[in-house]
Protein backbone atom coordinates (compact mmCIF):
# COMPACT_ATOMS: atom_id res chain seq x y z
CA UNK A 1 0.00 0.00 0.00
CA UNK A 2 2.77 2.52 0.77
CA UNK A 3 4.25 1.73 -2.62
CA UNK A 4 0.92 2.51 -4.35
CA UNK A 5 0.60 5.77 -2.39
CA UNK A 6 4.06 6.84 -3.52
CA UNK A 7 3.22 5.96 -7.12
CA UNK A 8 -0.02 7.98 -7.05
CA UNK A 9 1.75 10.89 -5.32
CA UNK A 10 4.51 10.95 -7.96
CA UNK A 11 1.94 10.79 -10.75
CA UNK A 12 -0.05 13.68 -9.24
CA UNK A 13 3.11 15.75 -8.84
CA UNK A 14 4.06 15.07 -12.48
CA UNK A 15 0.60 16.13 -13.62
CA UNK A 16 0.79 19.37 -11.63
CA UNK A 17 4.19 20.19 -13.13
CA UNK A 18 2.97 19.41 -16.65
CA UNK A 19 -0.16 21.53 -16.13
CA UNK A 20 1.91 24.39 -14.72
CA UNK A 21 4.27 24.32 -17.71
CA UNK A 22 1.31 24.25 -20.10
CA UNK A 23 -0.37 27.19 -18.36
CA UNK A 24 2.81 29.27 -18.45
CA UNK A 25 3.44 28.43 -22.12
CA UNK A 26 -0.16 29.32 -22.91
CA UNK A 27 0.05 32.62 -21.04
CA UNK A 28 3.27 33.56 -22.84
CA UNK A 29 1.53 32.84 -26.15
CA UNK A 30 -1.43 35.00 -25.09
CA UNK A 31 0.92 37.84 -24.07
CA UNK A 32 2.74 37.69 -27.41
CA UNK A 33 -0.47 37.46 -29.43
CA UNK A 34 -2.22 40.21 -27.46
CA UNK A 35 0.62 42.74 -27.60
CA UNK A 36 -0.07 45.81 -29.77
CA UNK A 37 2.51 46.99 -32.29
CA UNK A 38 2.46 49.01 -35.50
CA UNK A 39 2.36 45.76 -37.47
CA UNK A 40 -0.29 44.18 -35.24
CA UNK A 41 -2.52 46.96 -33.82
CA UNK A 42 -5.48 44.69 -33.08
CA UNK A 43 -8.61 46.74 -32.48
CA UNK A 44 -6.64 49.89 -31.57
CA UNK A 45 -6.24 52.52 -34.29
CA UNK A 46 -3.84 55.10 -32.94
CA UNK A 47 -3.22 58.37 -34.71
CA UNK A 48 0.36 57.15 -34.92
CA UNK A 49 2.31 54.22 -33.53
CA UNK A 50 6.01 54.24 -34.30
CA UNK A 51 8.31 51.44 -35.34
CA UNK A 52 9.36 49.14 -32.50
CA UNK A 53 6.70 50.42 -30.10
CA UNK A 54 4.93 47.74 -28.10
CA UNK A 55 1.94 47.79 -25.75
CA UNK A 56 2.14 44.74 -23.49
CA UNK A 57 -0.89 42.51 -22.97
CA UNK A 58 -3.21 42.87 -21.15
CA UNK A 59 -3.69 46.55 -21.93
CA UNK A 60 -5.53 48.89 -19.57
CA UNK A 61 -8.33 51.23 -20.63
CA UNK A 62 -7.58 52.76 -24.03
CA UNK A 63 -9.87 55.14 -25.90
CA UNK A 64 -9.62 58.18 -28.15
CA UNK A 65 -6.83 56.40 -30.08
CA UNK A 66 -7.14 58.61 -33.20
CA UNK A 67 -5.92 61.50 -31.00
CA UNK A 68 -3.08 59.49 -29.42
CA UNK A 69 0.33 59.48 -31.09
CA UNK A 70 3.06 57.10 -29.92
CA UNK A 71 6.66 57.56 -31.06
CA UNK A 72 9.09 54.85 -32.08
CA UNK A 73 10.53 52.24 -29.70
CA UNK A 74 8.18 53.03 -26.81
CA UNK A 75 7.64 50.36 -24.14
CA UNK A 76 4.13 50.39 -22.64
CA UNK A 77 3.74 47.96 -19.73
CA UNK A 78 0.78 45.80 -18.79
CA UNK A 79 -2.49 47.42 -17.63
CA UNK A 80 -1.46 50.91 -18.75
CA UNK A 81 -4.35 53.32 -19.34
CA UNK A 82 -4.08 55.74 -22.28
CA UNK A 83 -7.07 57.99 -22.91
CA UNK A 84 -7.80 61.08 -24.99
CA UNK A 85 -10.97 63.00 -24.21
CA UNK A 86 -13.44 62.79 -21.35
CA UNK A 87 -15.09 59.67 -22.76
CA UNK A 88 -14.98 57.44 -25.84
CA UNK A 89 -16.43 58.38 -29.23
CA UNK A 90 -15.90 62.13 -29.00
CA UNK A 91 -14.65 64.25 -31.91
CA UNK A 92 -11.59 66.00 -30.48
CA UNK A 93 -10.64 67.99 -33.56
CA UNK A 94 -7.72 67.80 -35.99
CA UNK A 95 -4.79 67.89 -33.54
CA UNK A 96 -3.42 65.08 -31.33
CA UNK A 97 -4.32 65.26 -27.65
CA UNK A 98 -1.82 62.78 -26.17
CA UNK A 99 1.68 62.56 -27.65
CA UNK A 100 4.53 60.29 -26.57
CA UNK A 101 7.97 60.92 -28.03
CA UNK A 102 10.39 58.22 -29.15
CA UNK A 103 11.67 55.79 -26.54
CA UNK A 104 9.12 56.58 -23.82
CA UNK A 105 8.66 53.86 -21.18
CA UNK A 106 5.42 53.64 -19.17
CA UNK A 107 5.56 51.14 -16.32
CA UNK A 108 2.93 48.59 -15.41
CA UNK A 109 -0.39 50.01 -14.20
CA UNK A 110 0.40 53.61 -15.14
CA UNK A 111 -2.35 56.01 -16.25
CA UNK A 112 -2.05 58.85 -18.75
CA UNK A 113 -5.39 60.67 -18.86
CA UNK A 114 -5.45 63.43 -21.46
CA UNK A 115 -8.69 65.38 -21.56
CA UNK A 116 -6.65 68.23 -23.00
CA UNK A 117 -3.15 68.25 -24.44
CA UNK A 118 -0.53 66.03 -22.73
CA UNK A 119 2.99 65.71 -24.15
CA UNK A 120 5.67 63.31 -22.88
CA UNK A 121 9.12 63.96 -24.32
CA UNK A 122 11.41 61.39 -25.86
CA UNK A 123 13.33 58.95 -23.64
CA UNK A 124 11.24 59.70 -20.56
CA UNK A 125 10.99 56.67 -18.28
CA UNK A 126 8.08 56.13 -15.90
CA UNK A 127 8.04 53.51 -13.17
CA UNK A 128 4.96 51.43 -12.33
CA UNK A 129 1.69 53.08 -11.29
CA UNK A 130 2.57 56.60 -12.36
CA UNK A 131 -0.49 58.85 -12.83
CA UNK A 132 -0.36 61.71 -15.35
CA UNK A 133 -3.53 63.73 -15.86
CA UNK A 134 -4.62 66.98 -17.45
CA UNK A 135 -7.89 67.01 -15.46
CA UNK A 136 -8.74 67.54 -11.81
CA UNK A 137 -12.04 67.71 -9.93
CA UNK A 138 -13.28 71.12 -8.91
CA UNK A 139 -14.99 71.74 -5.58
CA UNK A 140 -16.05 75.39 -5.85
CA UNK A 141 -19.66 74.74 -4.91
CA UNK A 142 -19.79 73.47 -1.30
CA UNK A 143 -23.37 72.22 -1.76
CA UNK A 144 -22.78 70.08 -4.84
CA UNK A 145 -21.01 66.69 -4.73
CA UNK A 146 -17.45 67.11 -6.00
CA UNK A 147 -17.90 64.38 -8.58
CA UNK A 148 -20.80 66.30 -10.19
CA UNK A 149 -18.90 69.56 -10.61
CA UNK A 150 -17.31 70.25 -13.97
CA UNK A 151 -13.58 69.42 -13.82
CA UNK A 152 -10.75 71.81 -14.56
CA UNK A 153 -8.38 71.00 -17.42
CA UNK A 154 -4.86 72.28 -18.04
CA UNK A 155 -2.23 70.99 -20.48
CA UNK A 156 0.68 68.92 -19.19
CA UNK A 157 4.16 68.96 -20.73
CA UNK A 158 6.94 66.59 -19.66
CA UNK A 159 10.31 67.28 -21.21
CA UNK A 160 12.65 64.74 -22.78
CA UNK A 161 14.88 62.47 -20.74
CA UNK A 162 12.88 62.57 -17.50
CA UNK A 163 12.68 59.79 -14.93
CA UNK A 164 9.40 59.54 -13.03
CA UNK A 165 9.44 57.17 -10.06
CA UNK A 166 6.88 54.64 -8.91
CA UNK A 167 3.51 56.04 -7.84
CA UNK A 168 4.29 59.64 -8.76
CA UNK A 169 1.37 61.89 -9.71
CA UNK A 170 1.72 64.63 -12.34
CA UNK A 171 -1.16 67.10 -11.97
CA UNK A 172 -2.86 69.36 -14.53
CA UNK A 173 -0.76 72.33 -15.58
CA UNK A 174 2.56 70.69 -14.69
CA UNK A 175 5.49 71.59 -16.95
CA UNK A 176 8.62 69.52 -16.42
CA UNK A 177 11.88 70.51 -18.07
CA UNK A 178 14.57 68.31 -19.57
CA UNK A 179 16.09 65.42 -17.57
CA UNK A 180 13.95 65.99 -14.49
CA UNK A 181 13.89 63.27 -11.82
CA UNK A 182 10.62 62.84 -9.94
CA UNK A 183 10.94 60.82 -6.74
CA UNK A 184 8.64 57.87 -6.07
CA UNK A 185 5.30 59.00 -4.65
CA UNK A 186 5.84 62.69 -5.43
CA UNK A 187 2.88 64.88 -6.39
CA UNK A 188 3.98 67.42 -8.99
CA UNK A 189 2.25 70.62 -10.01
CA UNK A 190 3.52 73.83 -11.58
CA UNK A 191 6.85 74.30 -13.34
CA UNK A 192 10.00 72.25 -12.74
CA UNK A 193 13.27 73.52 -14.29
CA UNK A 194 15.67 71.44 -16.38
CA UNK A 195 18.00 69.05 -14.54
CA UNK A 196 16.17 69.14 -11.21
CA UNK A 197 15.22 66.44 -8.71
CA UNK A 198 11.83 66.88 -7.04
CA UNK A 199 10.31 64.96 -4.14
CA UNK A 200 7.41 65.18 -1.72
CA UNK A 201 3.72 66.05 -1.79
CA UNK A 202 3.51 68.72 -3.01
CA UNK A 203 6.84 68.16 -4.76
CA UNK A 204 9.69 70.60 -4.26
CA UNK A 205 13.18 70.79 -5.76
CA UNK A 206 15.64 68.88 -3.56
CA UNK A 207 18.62 68.87 -5.93
CA UNK A 208 19.54 70.82 -9.07
CA UNK A 209 22.37 71.16 -11.54
CA UNK A 210 24.66 74.19 -11.59
CA UNK A 211 26.89 74.60 -14.65
CA UNK A 212 29.83 75.69 -12.46
CA UNK A 213 29.33 73.72 -9.23
CA UNK A 214 27.65 70.61 -10.61
CA UNK A 215 24.87 68.96 -8.61
CA UNK A 216 23.80 70.91 -5.54
CA UNK A 217 23.69 69.44 -2.99
CA UNK A 218 26.43 67.11 -4.28
CA UNK A 219 25.59 63.53 -5.18
CA UNK A 220 26.39 60.93 -2.53
CA UNK A 221 26.91 58.08 -4.99
CA UNK A 222 29.64 57.45 -7.59
CA UNK A 223 28.88 58.19 -11.21
CA UNK A 224 27.22 55.22 -12.97
CA UNK A 225 28.70 53.39 -15.93
CA UNK A 226 27.52 55.12 -19.14
CA UNK A 227 24.81 53.34 -21.15
CA UNK A 228 26.33 51.86 -24.33
CA UNK A 229 25.39 53.72 -27.49
CA UNK A 230 22.73 52.13 -29.66
CA UNK A 231 20.96 50.26 -26.87
CA UNK A 232 17.17 50.23 -27.24
CA UNK A 233 14.68 51.01 -24.47
CA UNK A 234 13.56 47.36 -24.54
CA UNK A 235 17.12 46.14 -23.97
CA UNK A 236 17.67 48.67 -21.19
CA UNK A 237 14.48 47.62 -19.38
CA UNK A 238 15.42 43.95 -19.78
CA UNK A 239 18.83 44.63 -18.24
CA UNK A 240 17.25 46.47 -15.31
CA UNK A 241 14.64 43.78 -14.64
CA UNK A 242 14.99 40.56 -16.67
CA UNK A 243 11.63 39.23 -15.46
CA UNK A 244 9.47 42.25 -16.27
CA UNK A 245 9.08 45.09 -18.76
CA UNK A 246 7.40 47.80 -16.65
CA UNK A 247 10.12 50.44 -16.65
CA UNK A 248 11.99 51.95 -13.68
CA UNK A 249 10.54 51.22 -10.27
CA UNK A 250 12.32 53.69 -8.05
CA UNK A 251 12.81 57.40 -7.68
Amino acid sequence: MPKNRNTFSSLAAWRRRALSRAVHRGWRWVQESGAVTAEHPGRLRFGRIGEGTRLAFPQGTVFGEPWIELGAHCVIGEQVTLTAGLMPDLDLGPEPILTLGDGVVLGRGSHVVADTKVTIGSDTYCGPYVYITSTNHSYDDPHEPVGRQWPRMEPVAIGPGCWIGTGAVILPGAVLGRNVVVAAGAVVRGEVPDHAVVAGAPARVVRSWDSEKGWQPPLRTPAPVPIPSGITPEQLVALADPGETPGPSGD
